[in-house]
């Protein structure tokens, strides 16, 4: 965070002491008098950063998804919600989660091993833990200290993934993980799913991550590959991009593409609440993240809508 109250303390001291140069030496009541303005306005200057660091803006979401029931509430919602849907699916083989397989029809994909799609983070490892550390720091996300914190293997797990998963499995589900989390984080990402017991049967890859193979950059062409091999029951995420694309573009356009798989929500697409990253974040500063903080936080003022 750039601080602009101690440069202004230092600007202060050096106009001070320049003035200096042009006249007698200070008195001793006089260089008291400027060593107290000088330590009030470095207390200021502190004071203004500790507020700063307190008003970090992902305070309120990081200690909802760690401290609300309201959150574990709605996050267990959401897998109970998967298991009655995951039995309906089972039951009718017409049944997909995925736009592809519902286009190209049933007798491309009904006679396929069934599947359940689940993305990682904030949908079945909670990393809030990371999210504190940014906020007490005063910090924003960055690659190196993301990366630092999945190889702790040391997240948690959402709750109801774990049920809902160990479930899927005894059911004779594929349980297949699609994170963008970096293929050189895969074995970390394996160990902290597997110590927290969730199912990882390699058929013939159970954790798909992002460049793990040529052109596995984007989620759709990864849930290309696992519709080619299983009936996809169900696709479970936080974020739009976890069930279709493009999820980075407009407000607009995302409410549109939203609305035109209004039947998928609830039924075959499933969706975790994440009030602390995502799309729908970045939408809002068109995906612009060099932007200064203080210019995101204008940003989002400007989408606000008080209806007054």
């Amino acid at each position: 965070m750039i601080r602009i109250a101690p440069l202004l303390v230092l600007s202060v001291a050096l106009a001070l002491a320049a003035c200096q140069t042009t006249r007698p030496a200070l008195t001793a009541q006089e260089a008291a008098d400027l060593r107290q303005r000088v330590d009030s306005l470095e207390a200021r200057s502190d004071s203004l950063s500790r507020a700063a660091t307190l008003r970090n803006p992902n305070l309120h979401s990081t200690l909802w998804a760690q401290t609300a029931v309201e959150y574990a509430g709605t996050a267990r919602q959401a897998y109970q919600l998967a298991t009655v849907m995951m039995q309906r699916a089972l039951a009718d083989s017409q049944w997909t989660a995925s736009i592809e397989q519902a286009e190209a029809g049933p007798e491309t994909y009904r006679s396929k091993p069934p599947a359940v799609v689940l993305d990682v983070d904030e949908t079945v490892l909670d990393n809030s833990p990371y999210q504190a550390r940014l906020v007490l720091d005063n910090d924003t996300y960055n690659s190196d200290s993301w990366k630092a914190w999945t190889r702790e293997e040391n997240a948690g797990a959402v709750p109801g993934a774990l049920e809902f998963t160990q479930r899927a499995a005894q059911n004779g589900v594929q349980v297949l993980y699609l994170t963008n989390r970096d293929a050189d984080v895969e074995a970390p990402t394996r160990n902290n799913l597997e110590a927290l017991g969730f199912p990882v049967d390699d058929a013939p890859d159970a954790v798909l991550t992002q460049y793990e193979q040529d052109g596995w950059g984007p989620k759709e062409t990864r849930r290309e590959w696992v519709a080619d091999r299983y009936r996809i029951l169900l696709l479970i995420g936080d974020n739009f991009g976890d069930f279709a694309a493009p999820a980075d573009t407009t407000l607009a356009a995302r409410r549109t593409l939203s609305r035109s798989f209004q039947k998928y929500w609830g039924t075959r697409w499933i969706a975790l609440p994440n009030a602390q990253y995502g799309s729908w974040e970045g939408a809002l500063y068109n995906f612009n993240y060099g932007l200064p903080p203080l210019r995101i936080l204008e940003e989002k003022h400007d989408r606000l809508r008080p209806k007054r």
